[in-house]
C-alpha cells in the first residue's frame, strides 16, 4: 500500500473521528501517532511498534489507557491491531487506507 495520498487519508480519517461519538481526543491522539509511524514505514501494508514509542509520541501516560484505545480502534477497524508479547518483536499494526475509501469517494 506504499501509494497512500498522506493529504486525503488525513481529510478521510478526520472526517470519520468528526461523526464517530465513541472516540475521545486520546485515540485521535493514538491514531495519528501510528499513522505517523505508518509513513516512517513508507506506508508497508504491517509494521511493528514500540509500545513506549507510541505512548511517548501520543502523550499517553497510561498503559492501561494506550491498551484500551489501541484495542478499540482495532475493534472500530481503524486499525489491525496484533499484539506480540514480545517486548523484542513489538506489535504488529495494519492500517488502512481511507484515501481511496468509498467514504473519501463520497466526500469529494
Amino acid at each position: 500500500m506504499e501509494d497512500v495520498n498522506y493529504i486525503k487519508h488525513l481529510n478521510a480519517v478526520f472526517l470519520q473521528f468528526s461523526i464517530d461519538s465513541r472516540l475521545n481526543p486520546t485515540h485521535i491522539s493514538l491514531y495519528v501517532a501510528l499513522f505517523q509511524f505508518w509513513n516512517t514505514n513508507f506506508f508497508k501494508d504491517e509494521f511493528y511498534i514500540n509500545r513506549e514509542e507510541v505512548m511517548s509520541f501520543s502523550k499517553i501516560g497510561s498503559k492501561s489507557t494506550y491498551h484500551r484505545c489501541i484495542k478499540e480502534l482495532s475493534h472500530w477497524s481503524y486499525i489491525l491491531y496484533t499484539p506480540s508479547h514480545n517486548p523484542f518483536k513489538g506489535s504488529k499494526i495494519k492500517m488502512f487506507d481511507f484515501g481511496t475509501s468509498t467514504l473519501d469517494k463520497l466526500c469529494t
